[in-house]
């Protein structure tokens, strides 16, 4: 039977006890911290390769992490100058690249990317994936989006991009597009799936590619300062250019138009609307000159279309 000496020596041995493993646990979580603190995971062993390679990650050895320290010099990061091409599937990690202006990460294997912590960024260069979705509602700096070849049907935040001059989502899955964005002046969308487009929202627009889509028609009454549209094999039976006074290259050709005027446009310099089956007549003004006209052998200019 224990004495009230040894009971109390038995407590005091087990309180002690207790605080202790209190401590080492106190201690482990500060050290978790620290690490966390200290380090990015970097789980893509092809990612963090190519860091390795640029001497970004300077301790030289894939082991899944590198010094946030390390991410956060750079402001430049370019993953296409080695031959590693098609072997990155995940860029986890990029949120580190706190001050990075420029991102590549072309013909690599990424299905999404989180670039919400990249607010520097001005210029992205991502085609050639697998993505289906984008985000940059914290990208408010970019001026360049490349993302064509990959598996987009939807990009959020764009209206937010208020420094946007080119956005190319050329060969995706869009079916429907609508833009808001003021700063804008550069629209590629050729060989996606687009029913339906609206540019009401860009009226800074200069040049537009909607070549290989599916449109039935399309509203640029909005974008009086366009001198570029490539619009070709789609399936429009009518265009209105009158507010379009700037517009100098106007590709229309393998399309289903029925008329067309382009009287208003004086700046046209290169016209081409061939393989329109029903459209015989293209009006234009009189002493009207075009210097290049690409037109089917049953097609003619003149100032009276019946």
């Amino acid at each position: 039977m224990l004495t009230s000496k040894m009971a109390n020596t038995c407590f005091a041995l087990i309180f002690i006890s207790t605080l202790f493993l209190i401590g080492s646990c106190s201690d482990d979580n500060s050290n978790d911290s620290l690490v966390n603190d200290q380090y990015l995971l970097i789980p893509d062993n092809h990612f963090e390769q190519i860091l390795i390679d640029q001497g970004v990650d300077t301790d030289g050895t894939v082991n899944r992490q590198m010094l946030r320290e390390d991410a956060e010099q750079v402001q430049r990061l370019d993953l296409n100058l080695h031959s590693h091409f098609g072997e990155i599937e995940d860029l986890t990690g990029i949120e580190g690249f706190t001050n990075i202006t420029f991102l590549s990460a072309v013909g690599q294997n990424l299905e999404d990317i989180d670039l919400s912590s990249n607010t520097k960024l001005d210029t992205l260069y991502l085609q050639n994936n697998y993505l289906t979705t984008m985000d940059i509602s914290n990208n408010v700096n970019l001026m360049v989006i490349e993302v064509l070849v990959n598996e987009l049907h939807t990009i959020t935040g764009l209206e937010h991009a208020s420094q946007l001059k080119k956005l190319n989502v050329s060969y995706n899955y869009f079916e429907d597009f609508s833009i808001t964005n003021a700063s804008i002046e550069h629209l590629l969308m050729s060989d996606n799936l687009l029913t339906s487009f609206d540019s009401t929202g860009a009226p800074n627009l200069k040049s537009i590619l909607l070549t290989t889509n599916q449109l039935s028609s399309v509203d640029l009454s909005s974008n009086p300062f366009l001198e570029t549209v490539v619009i070709f094999n789609n399936s429009l039976d009518h265009i209105n250019l009158e507010n379009n006074p700037n517009l100098m290259y106007f590709y229309a050709s393998s399309n289903a138009l029925t008329s067309l005027n382009v009287s208003q446009n004086s700046s046209l310099i290169d016209l081409r609307v061939d393989r329109n089956p029903d459209l015989s007549c293209i009006k234009i003004q009189g002493g009207q000159e075009i210097p290049t006209v690409s037109l089917s052998e049953y097609q003619e200019l003149n100032e009276v279309c019946e």
